[in-house]
C-alpha cells in the first residue's frame, strides 16, 4: 500500500469514527477523504485567531481544543473546549468570513481539516458528495445554535 493510500485509508477511518459525518456510506467516506488532511498540532498552538479570515474547518480526532473570545473588556474568555469528533471553523468554510473566536490546541492534538478550496473542488468533483457533506456541516452549526438560544434564554429568565 503507497503512502498515499495508507493516508487516504487512514483520514477515511477518522471520518467514519466522527459523528458529523456518520450518515455518509464507507464509499462516500473514502471519496471525501481525498479532500481532507491531516494536521498534528502541538499544545498551546494556535490553531487560528479570532478576526483572522477563515479558509478551513476542523474535525478533532484526538487530543482537545479551547474556543477563546474576547468579551466587551478585550479579556480572553474560554468558551468551551472541544473533544474528540467536535467540528469547529465550519462557518469559514462556507462564507469564508472573519473567524468568530480563537481556537488553540488545549493538548497534543490530532485535527482532520477541510479547506474551502477542497470543498469547492469536492462540489465540481463530487456534488453529491459535497452536498451531504455540507449539509451534515449545516445540521451541526443548526444545532449548535439552537443550544447557544436555549442558553441565552436561560440567562435572560
Amino acid at each position: 500500500m503507497s503512502d498515499r493510500s495508507a493516508l487516504l485509508e487512514e483520514i477515511s477511518s477518522m471520518l467514519l469514527d466522527s459523528d458529523l459525518f456518520s450518515h455518509l456510506s464507507p464509499a462516500e467516506l473514502r471519496a471525501a477523504a481525498h479532500y481532507f488532511g491531516v494536521n498534528k498540532i502541538a499544545e498551546d498552538e494556535v490553531i487560528f485567531n479570532e478576526g483572522d479570515i477563515g479558509s478551513f474547518m476542523c474535525i478533532v480526532h484526538s487530543g482537545s481544543i479551547a474556543v477563546i473570545k474576547a468579551n466587551q473588556n478585550e479579556e480572553l474568555v474560554e468558551m468551551v473546549k472541544l473533544g474528540h469528533g467536535r467540528a469547529f471553523g465550519e462557518m469559514a468554510v462556507l462564507d469564508g468570513e472573519r473567524r468568530s473566536a480563537t481556537c488553540r490546541a488545549a493538548e497534543d492534538s490530532i485535527l482532520l481539516t477541510l479547506s474551502k478550496e477542497a470543498l469547492d473542488k469536492m462540489l465540481e468533483e463530487h456534488p453529491r458528495i459535497a452536498a451531504r457533506v455540507i449539509r451534515a456541516i449545516a445540521v451541526s452549526l443548526s444545532r449548535r445554535l439552537r443550544m447557544a438560544v436555549g442558553q441565552l434564554v436561560d440567562h435572560i429568565i
